[in-house]
């Protein structure tokens, strides 16, 4: 058993009692009676139980947004903003507890708990600003007479975000400060592995004085509570964070009512080393890149293209440096990569890893779950494959953990070639001095974002989004803000 820090006497407190659901302002149990465990991905214990809800709560949760939903429309946006703002405030003084909450519930390090908390709060604050700046356009006409063309945005009505594991907190509010900011009330749908943080987030709100059914929290699996909201005729718009298969389930059921959706799914991005980059930001931004969050995020760049000459080299003092990671549970301070969230996607990663062996690929370090004191957690060891070609299915498909295929190139064409060889087209890196290569390999990468000397770096006015693959749509930014608003052109004759 792993020995762990005394957590905060609130962390405590909201894990002493089993969690309930947030319909309409009010706190429930499933209507079945259900529960789910949630579970400590260090250790494998149960940290307390929350609503296994049903198709009949699910419901409940859109009638509670669609009655709250007049309401919050006519509000002022100076008003919703400023709400916004208190919201921000309520989640940053909550922030050592959330950020305990994520790592008892995820696995993720403490210190990168504590960047998740502090992006989520940065988070709202910037919609909170956007709420007062949705304009439209006034257009010229040119049929005769005196006419008046002008443009409003209004809100599409009633959001479900369908949120991921990787991150509890900031997913949430992806879908829900923009949807909020911009007049529609919203349900979040977490995943079932990390279902508390969204719970807790619910109660800040609520007691920070969101008025009822504005923000809803529907727990449970995807059967039946997902399938419910993706297919319910009451629902004007999904935004969902997830796998390509979910994404694909999910634009299938908007058919019945063409309800709007936007899709943030997987990813296989290639992060590009030129023999010409800064040897030592490269490796830290290589490492960063595929280890950070265990590796549990869309964008990690788990396809490592390094230019020939300077391959051996770079694979060995990167494999030096996974050596050296401390695996362990994220509460203590010294840990530098926790475990996978679930033993699911454990075995998931692990298979994986059995599949490059089978496909001749070399394993450089890593390998396998870790024994000892770690071994009742989810824990991989931190992996690079070698002698990989980018057709092997360990280059193709989506691990969602710390696998990282290392593939040599030649050059500028090779690469491009190679990294654009994939059915996704989420993110890209580029690491090189030379400013006319950074260009034209960024250009000609097939991917919705493209680091250059950088890996992960994300700012709130930045768009997100895929090609291909990697989904529909732009979060974030002042893009964000049109997946949740829907433009009405009003002509006015006045001759």
């Amino acid at each position: 058993m792993i020995n762990y820090p005394t957590i905060l006497p609130d962390t405590s407190e909201f894990l002493s009692r089993p969690a309930k659901m947030l319909i309409g302002g009010q706190w429930s149990d499933a209507s079945g009676g259900g529960t789910i465990d949630s579970i400590d991905p260090a250790t494998g214990t149960t940290l307390t139980t929350f609503p296994a809800g049903t198709a009949e709560d699910a419901d409940a949760s859109v009638r509670a947004a669609r009655s709250a939903f007049p309401e919050w429309k006519r509000m002022s946006p100076q008003e919703r903003g400023r709400l916004l703002f208190e919201l921000a405030l309520a989640v940053e003084k909550h922030e050592d507890e959330l950020a305990e909450l994520i790592t008892l519930e995820n696995g993720k390090p403490l210190w990168e708990a504590r960047k998740e908390v502090t992006t989520a709060v940065t988070f709202i604050e910037y919609y909170a600003g956007w709420a007062t700046k949705l304009v439209g356009d006034t257009i010229p006409v040119s049929i005769p007479g005196k006419f008046l063309n002008y443009t409003t945005r209004e809100p599409l009505g009633v959001v479900v975000g369908i949120t991921p594991p990787n991150y509890p907190l900031t997913m949430p509010l992806y879908k829900a400060a923009p949807a909020l900011a911009t007049g529609n009330t919203i349900i979040i749908k977490p995943s079932e592995d990390t279902s508390l943080v969204a719970i807790r987030l619910g109660e800040i709100f609520t007691a920070a004085g969101l008025p009822d059914g504005v923000f809803n929290v529907v727990t449970g699996l995807g059967d039946p509570v997902g399938m419910t909201l993706a297919n319910h005729e009451d629902v004007d718009k999904i935004t969902f964070t997830g796998s390509t298969e979910v994404g694909r389930y999910l634009v299938k059921a908007s058919a019945g009512n063409l309800k709007k959706v936007s899709l943030e799914l997987g990813g296989k991005s290639p992060n590009i080393v030129f023999d010409d980059a800064d040897m030592e930001a490269a490796l830290k931004g290589v490492f960063f890149g595929i280890f950070f969050c265990q590796g549990e995020i869309c964008s990690a760049g788990s396809r490592l293209f390094i230019q020939r000459g300077i391959f051996d080299d770079f694979v060995s003092e990167l494999t030096r440096m996974a050596h050296g990671v401390k695996l362990g549970h994220g509460l203590n301070e010294d840990t530098k990569m926790g475990p996978l969230v679930s033993r699911n996607q454990q075995q998931t990663v692990l298979k994986y890893i059995d599949v490059g062996r089978n496909e001749s690929a070399t394993i450089a370090t890593g390998g396998k779950a870790p024994n000892g004191q770690l071994a009742d957690g989810f824990f991989v060891e931190p992996t690079i494959f070698t002698d990989v070609n980018n057709r092997m299915a360990i280059a193709q498909e989506e691990i969602f953990g710390p696998v990282v295929c290392a593939i040599p190139f030649d050059d500028v064409p090779d690469v491009v070639t190679q990294g654009n060889d994939s059915p996704f087209g989420l993110a890209a890196g580029v690491w090189t001095r030379d400013i006319r290569k950074a260009h034209q390999t960024a250009d000609a990468l097939e991917t919705g974002t493209v680091w250059v000397n950088c890996y992960n770096a994300f700012d709130n006015a930045s768009p997100w989004g895929g090609y291909k693959l990697s989904g529909w749509g732009r979060e974030k930014g002042a893009y964000g803000l049109d997946l949740f608003t829907q433009v009405k052109s009003v002509v006015v004759n006045y001759s």
